[in-house]
């Protein structure tokens, strides 16, 4: 076909498929923060079943196992609170006020726990004020996710926005593996170093990666899809509504669908980042602390590196089908990967992490951005992606970990575990069944 545009001229559309300088400042923005954010939430996923338990709660190994899982649990019940609050500021006022306002609210609460006493030395107020620090921390966990991938999923060319979008789910997992990494290297330090000292710099170190994030972040421009739709209804002369109620009103269904989607990802995610540890660690399997946050590491990092290849398909066979795909590689996968976990070989319990971050996690994050963003306007995607996200967040993601090992113990085996993981996968794939047409490809 002839091509009408002078020479050296890019076509409209050519021109809006290129990344501007904003996309890529939106892109780095993104990806640096959340790759903080994540690393200080998974900071205690990884304390959870080492530390925590041990120092802020009394009672069996399995008794203090459950219990500090139920404080981990506790953070993802804030998350759509979070969600909400900075969703709607974000919609209302703005992408970067919103961004810098989770940063806040982590590091916090981060630091926070770093500082926090013991049950040893304040008795039951301990618990108390790691709920309470637990809660904020999952406040902020809540929009972060749901404000980078809106950010990039505007700025990004509609040819692109599943790959782009991938780039920031692909940092979750680094987050965990920087997260368990660091629990790996003040480990090393001994039980009793560990125990009594060590285990507070992780969450102490992260005050000045808070300071790198903020700078970063006030750099940000808001995006032009956003700066469109404000206009728009200035020049209608609309009121402001709060989003939410938009939401319900006219976008149940993608509410719904986009609820359901999450559901595999989240499952098999907090399975192989939180639950996996001290499954490996217990006294069943037989692993060492060290070999089990050393094979989860490792194995979470397969992430990093595959989520963008589900993007990539993303972009090419559509961001449902992709979704869908990495669910049922985890229905599949499910009981195979949970066996290798209990082998108590380190390299085997490693090699079924990180099965499960290339076969589920790949497709399920790598779609997961594009798909989202594409069931909500601009004026209420930062709110409906936060609703939908983190909501099945606070019921699947958070209470995973502990329903793993409480059916772990009812069942006296891995079969319940299995199950539950490969139905929750199932339920991802009737959300993309149920999508609008125009989200099922």
């Amino acid at each position: 076909m002839h091509n009408s545009s002078p020479a050296g001229t890019a076509t409209p559309t050519a021109a809006a498929e290129r990344m501007t300088p904003g996309s890529r400042k939106a892109l780095f923005a993104a990806v640096t923060g959340t790759v903080i954010e994540w690393y200080d939430y998974a900071l205690y996923g990884a304390a959870a079943g080492v530390v925590i338990g041990p120092l802020f709660f009394h009672g069996t190994e399995a008794g203090t196992t459950i219990a500090a899982f139920a404080t981990f649990a506790v953070g993802f019940v804030a998350r759509p609170l979070g969600g909400l609050l900075v969703g709607y500021l974000g919609d209302r006022y703005g992408r970067r006020l919103a961004m810098l306002l989770t940063m806040l609210m982590m590091a916090v609460a981060t630091v926070g726990i770093g500082l926090l006493p013991t049950a040893q030395s304040i008795g039951v107020l301990a618990p108390v004020l790691l709920v309470a620090l637990r809660l904020l921390q999952g406040m902020g966990a809540g929009a972060e996710l749901a404000g980078a991938m809106t950010i990039v999923a505007e700025f990004a060319p509609s040819s692109k926005r599943g790959l782009l979008t991938s780039f920031v789910l692909a940092t979750p997992p680094l987050g965990i593996s920087l997260a368990t990494l660091a629990f790996l290297g003040v480990s090393a330090l001994g039980d009793q170093a560990l125990m009594s000292w060590a285990w507070r710099v992780p969450f102490l170190a992260s005050a000045v990666l808070f300071i790198l994030a903020i700078w970063v972040r006030r750099q940000l421009e808001e995006t032009p899809e956003y700066l469109l739709a404000q206009q728009r209804v200035q020049g209608r002369g609309e009121r402001d509504r709060v989003p939410v109620s938009t939401l319900l009103t006219n976008h149940a269904r993608g509410l719904f669908s986009g609820f359901l989607a999450m559901t595999g990802h989240n499952a098999v995610n907090y399975a192989l980042a939180v639950f996996a540890i001290s499954l490996m660690a217990s006294e069943a399997v037989g692993l060492t602390r060290s070999a089990a946050l050393t094979a989860v590491t490792l194995g979470s990092l397969v992430g990093v590196i595959t989520t963008p290849v589900g993007g990539f398909f993303s972009d090419r066979l559509g961001s449902g089908r992709t979704v869908a795909l990495g669910s049922a590689a985890g229905v599949v996968t499910a009981y195979p990967i949970l066996l290798m976990l209990t082998s108590g070989n380190a390299f085997i319990g490693g090699l079924g992490v990180a099965l499960g971050y290339a076969l589920v996690i790949t497709f399920t994050a790598g779609g997961q951005g594009a798909y989202l963003a594409s069931l909500f306007p601009p004026r209420e995607r930062m709110s409906g992606i936060a609703l939908a996200r983190e909501c099945n967040g606070a019921l699947v993601a958070g209470f995973t970990p502990l329903m793993l090992t409480w059916l772990l113990e009812i069942g006296g085996g891995i079969i319940l575990p299995a199950v539950y993981l490969a139905m929750c996968c199932a339920l991802s794939i009737l959300a993309v069944v149920i999508s609008p047409t125009s989200q099922r490809y």
